[in-house]
């Protein structure tokens, strides 16, 4: 029998910018674990992201993660006090509460790419 057992998924986020999208995700919090050939391997804990030292027209603006924690408020909180919308341009919206049972927030990265960031709700 073969075995198909899967051992991770991670996405290719595109950047305009490399050296200041990967100052912009360790300024975030996310650690660099490794780089070269244009790909940088990030990861929070146990979640993980390839950054690619490329970005196809348009592809940055249409781009979206999603990022699910324990305490949105605590993330967004974090957002806010390191200052990193002033530093980087990008933007930052207030929590919701979406319809699909989860509080969220958007933040976009330098090139564009819109993280949702949100936490489950009961």
């Amino acid at each position: 029998m073969s075995n198909l057992q899967v051992t991770e998924i991670k996405a290719f986020v595109p950047s305009k910018d490399f050296a200041l999208s990967k100052q912009f995700y360790l300024d975030l919090g996310f650690k660099m674990a490794s780089e070269g050939g244009g790909v940088a391997y990030f990861h929070f804990e146990q979640v993980s992201f390839l950054l690619q030292d490329f970005c196809a027209e348009n592809l940055a603006e249409n781009f979206m993660m999603h990022l699910l924690v324990q305490d949105v408020d605590a993330w967004w909180q974090q957002i806010e006090q390191t200052g990193i919308v002033q530093k980087y341009g990008v933007k930052l919206w207030p929590i919701q509460l979406q319809p699909w049972g989860m509080r969220d927030f958007c933040l976009t990265d330098p090139s564009g790419v819109l993280w949702r960031i949100g936490q489950n709700v009961d």
